[in-house]
């Protein structure tokens, strides 16, 4: 986008209220919704921002401050624009369900229930309401059709090291059909060049690296915040044989494959292996303990709308960073399915995501039940 580009963008909003095609843009107050916004306004539809207020004052987005910087750029694209109020239930929802997860022994994932269903659910209730086709966000995603089915496919975004489709895996078909994700060709750097030219307040604006609610990265603090009166206490640090080699403060302040923080003196690096909530016990062991051949999934969403009849070959992801491991992926009964790597892999946390992936196309995922420690 060209540094007269604005012209163009108050072009695209008279020709999309002409038009009577309206798009909903969930505007974080960072650079990316923000450039998603004049993107779709520039595309000729008709925009309205909304923020929807999530956390606290303390979060790093989604609150009152970042959705004054919404407003700004609004005004300054010349578009409607509201904030959504969904305090309560992003608590409920999302806080409580974290809070919850780590005490279960498990590594939550917040931002891809927040994605499917905030800002994917019921933000796309409210644009319905609000007599739009469409809502757009500043997530690196991609979408097409595939020309075999004429399904909609989810594919990585063209920016690797920016990519989101990890926390998206969850989306539907109907979901799919009614979102756009206009940064998907973009690289960070483009987009912070094209908002620079536009004008827009965010264009320089740090993002946030932390969970939203958790801006200092201190998830144990956090879960003693959400959930005061539900601490399981001091516990064991024990090996696989059982044999206590520490004392821990908290179940809740470790994940597997946890390095640093068990402060014991030993000849080899220790790693956590298991979390083994019933006893409140840390389990630890070297890297090759660490190691799994497969997992057991729940709750496993395919894109394409229904699981495939057989086993299928995949690359998946077991962490938002993670590369990927070539496995087969095993279909199972009531949204089950088994992973088998072909190589082992490291530090599979329960609680965690599997996404399986054929080449940039995601397929779906589910989440992590239970690593597999043999074949």
């Amino acid at each position: 986008m060209s540094a007269g580009a604005g012209d163009r963008v108050s072009a695209g909003a008279a020709a999309g209220q002409a038009r009577l095609e309206r798009v909903v843009v969930a505007m974080s107050g960072g650079v990316d919704s923000s450039l998603a916004a004049a993107l779709v306004l520039e595309a000729g539809y008709e925009v309205v921002g909304i923020t929807l207020h999530l956390a606290g004052e303390s979060s790093r987005c989604c609150s009152l401050a970042d959705a004054e910087d919404a407003r700004r750029v609004a005004e300054r694209l010349g578009v409607r624009f509201y904030v959504a109020n969904y305090r309560e239930r992003f608590r409920r929802e999302v806080m409580e369900a974290f809070a919850d997860s780590y005490l279960a022994g498990r590594t939550p994932i917040p931002c891809v229930v927040c994605n499917s269903r905030f800002k994917f659910d019921y933000l796309l209730e409210r644009a319905r309401v609000l007599g739009a086709t469409s809502v757009a966000s500043g997530h690196y995603a991609r979408l097409d059709v595939d020309p075999a089915t004429g399904l909609r496919r989810l594919r990585r975004a063209r920016d690797a090291g920016k990519d989101q489709t990890y926390y998206l895996f969850e989306l539907k078909q109907e979901q799919l059909e009614a979102v756009r994700f206009p940064l998907g060709e973009l690289t960070k750097a483009e987009v912070r060049t094209q908002a620079r030219a536009l004008g827009l307040v965010t264009a320089d604006k740090p993002e946030s690296q932390e969970i939203c609610f958790v801006p200092d990265g201190d998830y144990a603090a956090a879960v003693e915040r959400i959930r005061p009166g539900a601490l399981p206490g001091e516990g064991a640090i024990v090996d696989a044989s059982g044999r206590e080699r520490g004392r821990h403060r908290g179940i809740h302040r470790f994940t597997v494959g946890q390095r640093r923080g068990l402060r014991i003196a030993a000849e080899q690096r220790l790693y956590v292996t298991e979390l083994d909530t019933e006893r409140n016990r840390v389990v630890v062991g070297g890297r090759e303990q660490l190691l799994a051949a497969g997992a057991q999934l729940e709750r496993v969403n395919w894109i394409a709308g229904r699981a495939p009849t057989a086993p299928l070959r995949a690359q998946v992801r077991v962490r938002a960073r993670h590369a990927g491991a070539a496995a087969w992926v095993e279909p199972g009964p009531e949204g089950q399915a088994r992973v088998v790597f072909d190589e082992p892999v490291a530090a599979v946390s329960p609680g965690q995501a599997a996404v399986f992936e054929a080449g940039d196309v995601v397929l779906g995922g589910g989440w992590i039940r239970a690593a597999i420690r043999d074949s």
